[in-house]
C-alpha cells in the first residue's frame, strides 16, 4: 500500500489509515469489509470488465488539440466516493440556496438590475463582460428561471468542510458519466448494493425531461423537446446523444432546424415539426449567426428572435454565462444575502480579483503559493498551480497577469480531500472533487450525489478528464 497522506493536511473521504490493515471511517466500513474480502484477481478483472462495458456503450471523449484525434475512455475507479445522509442533506440545502440566488441574479441583471444599482456587483463587471448578452435584456422566461441545469463544483478542505469551487451554468457536462458509473458498479458488484442502502441516480433523465417540459412557452400543453448538439466532433458528443436517447427525444444539429415567423421548426420527412424547448449543448457565440458569430454554422439563424418572442425556450438560457464567470463567483455570497436574505450555507473559496489593484499586488507577490485562473477558462486550461509550477512557468504567468489583470483571479491552494483509488501497486489517496447537478424549472430538484472526478496522477490537483483525470461512482447512504 502507498503511504497515507498527512491527516493534518489532507482530509480523506473514506479512510483514516492506509496501513496494511485499512482503517475506514464509520460510514465506509461496510464497503471496505467487502472490498478487503475480494481477491486481487477479482478486482483486476472488475477493472477490465468496466473498461469493456464503457467501450461497448461508447463512453468516450475527445481532447481538443489532440493531434491523434483519438477518442479516449475516461478512466473509471472501482472504489466509490461515499457520503452520509447528513453530509448530503447539508449539500442539498446549500446547493438549492446557491442556485436559487444565481437564477435571481440572472433575472435581475436582465431586468431591473437592482444588484448593480445597489453597487453590490460593479457595473463594469457585468456590462464589459463578454458573457453578458444585452440582446436578452427584458426577455420573460418561464418561471423566471435562466439556468435549468446547474453543475456546482464542490471540494473539501483539510478539516472536511465543503467549499464551492466554481459554478457551471452555461452547458454543464458530465452527468452521463455519473449515471453510467452507477450502472457499471451495479452490474459488476450487485452484492455490495444489496448490503448497502445507496440512494439511486438512474432516474436523472426522467427528472431532466420533466424539468425541460415544465419550461415550455406559455400555452403549450404537450411540448416537443430536442437536444441541440454541435455534432459528433464535440468532446461531449457522447453525452448529448446519451441524454437524448435516455429522454426519448430527438438529437438535432443546427442544420436540422429553421425559424419561421419567430417559431422554431425541425425538418422531418413528414414536413416541419414545431419545437418548443431546446436543450442546447452549444455555447452562446455559435447559437444564432444573425446575432452572434456570423460565420457559425452550428446554430440556427433567427433563434434569438424566437426566444425574445416567447415562442421557444432555450435551456440553459442565452446569457447565463455571466453567472458562472470566475470574476463574478466571489460575489455569490452577497447575492444570497441580497436576494434571499439568508446567510450562505456553502462557503466560497477565498478569491482575489486581479482587477483590483491592491489584490493584484498581493497576487503578484505570492504567485508560488496561489492557484491562478482565467475568468473564462475551463477544463483545467489557462491555470497556474503555484506550488506545482516551475519558476519559468510562474514568471510567464506573471507577465500574462500584468498584461491583462481583469481576466484573472487567484485563490489559495486548498488541501483538497482525497479518496482511496486503485493504482498499480494497490490503493493510494488521490484528490477528488464533486459535481452535483441541480435542476430548476417549475420546481427545484436533484439526484443524490453527482459526478466525482479524481486526479489519477499522484499529487495532482487537476481532476479534469482532459488533463488525465478519471471518475468514481458517488454513493449517498440513506439514513
Amino acid at each position: 500500500m502507498t503511504a497515507a497522506p498527512d491527516p493534518s493536511v489532507f482530509y480523506d473521504e473514506l479512510l483514516t489509515s492506509y496501513e496494511a490493515t485499512l482503517t475506514a471511517r464509520p460510514h465506509a466500513m461496510g464497503f471496505f469489509d467487502w472490498f478487503q474480502k475480494q481477491g486481487v484477481e477479482a478486482l483486476a478483472s472488475g477493472r477490465q470488465d468496466a473498461d469493456l462495458l464503457f467501450r461497448r456503450v461508447g463512453i468516450t471523449f475527445n481532447v481538443y488539440g489532440d493531434q491523434e484525434g483519438a477518442e479516449r475512455l475516461i478512466p473509471f475507479d472501482l472504489i466509490p466516493r461515499i457520503l452520509t445522509a447528513a453530509e448530503w442533506a447539508t449539500l442539498e440545502r446549500g446547493l438549492a440556496q446557491r442556485v436559487n440566488a444565481l437564477n435571481a441574479f440572472l433575472q435581475d441583471i436582465y431586468h431591473d438590475q437592482r444588484i448593480i444599482e445597489e453597487k453590490i456587483v460593479p457595473a463594469d463587471l457585468i456590462y464589459k463582460n463578454s458573457q453578458y448578452r444585452p440582446e436578452l435584456h427584458g426577455v420573460k422566461l418561464p418561471h423566471d428561471v435562466w439556468a435549468q441545469i446547474s453543475g456546482i463544483d464542490i471540494v473539501r478542505a483539510e478539516k472536511g468542510e465543503f467549499y464551492v469551487l466554481e459554478d457551471n451554468l452555461r452547458v454543464p457536462s458530465g452527468v452521463s458519466y455519473m449515471i453510467e458509473d452507477r450502472k457499471v458498479m451495479m452490474r459488476l458488484f450487485p452484492e455490495i448494493f444489496a448490503s448497502n442502502s445507496v440512494a439511486p441516480v438512474e432516474h436523472y433523465p426522467d427528472l431532466l425531461l420533466e424539468h425541460l417540459r415544465s419550461i415550455a412557452p406559455v400555452g403549450v400543453e404537450n411540448p416537443t423537446v430536442v437536444v441541440l448538439t454541435p455534432g459528433m466532433y464535440n468532446s461531449a458528443y457522447f453525452e448529448h446523444a446519451y441524454l437524448a436517447q435516455q429522454m426519448g427525444v430527438e438529437l438535432v444539429e443546427g442544420r436540422d432546424l429553421f425559424v419561421s415567423e419567430e417559431r422554431v421548426f425541425a425538418k422531418t420527412t413528414r414536413g416541419p415539426r414545431r419545437i418548443d424547448v431546446i436543450y442546447r449543448r452549444i455555447d452562446d457565440d455559435f447559437l444564432d449567426p444573425l446575432v452572434f458569430r456570423p460565420e457559425s454554422t452550428l446554430g440556427v439563424p433567427g433563434l434569438v428572435s424566437a426566444v425574445r418572442a416567447g415562442r421557444v425556450t432555450v435551456s440553459n438560457a442565452i446569457g447565463t454565462g455571466i453567472a458562472d464567470d470566475k470574476a463574478v463567483y466571489p460575489f455569490v455570497p452577497e447575492m444570497i444575502r441580497f436576494y434571499l436574505s439568508e446567510e450562505p450555507i456553502l462557503k466560497n473559496v477565498p478569491t482575489y480579483l486581479c482587477r483590483r489593484p491592491d489584490e493584484l499586488t498581493y497576487v503578484l507577490a505570492n504567485l508560488p503559493e496561489l492557484v491562478v485562473k482565467e475568468t473564462h477558462g475551463a477544463g483545467g486550461y489557462g491555470m497556474l498551480i503555484g506550488p506545482r509550477a516551475t519558476k519559468v512557468e510562474i514568471e510567464s504567468f506573471r507577465q500574462r497577469i500584468i498584461a491583462s489583470p481583469e481576466t484573472y483571479i487567484a485563490q489559495p491552494t486548498l488541501a483538497l480531500s482525497t479518496c482511496p483509488t486503485m493504482v498499480g501497486d494497490g490503493i493510494a489517496p488521490r484528490h477528488v472533487d464533486l459535481r452535483p447537478f441541480v435542476l430548476s424549472g417549475e420546481k427545484l430538484s436533484m439526484v443524490p450525489g453527482g459526478l466525482t472526478r479524481v486526479a489519477l496522477k499522484a499529487g495532482s490537483l487537476v481532476v479534469n478528464s482532459s488533463q488525465g483525470g478519471g471518475t468514481k461512482d458517488t454513493w449517498v447512504l440513506h439514513a
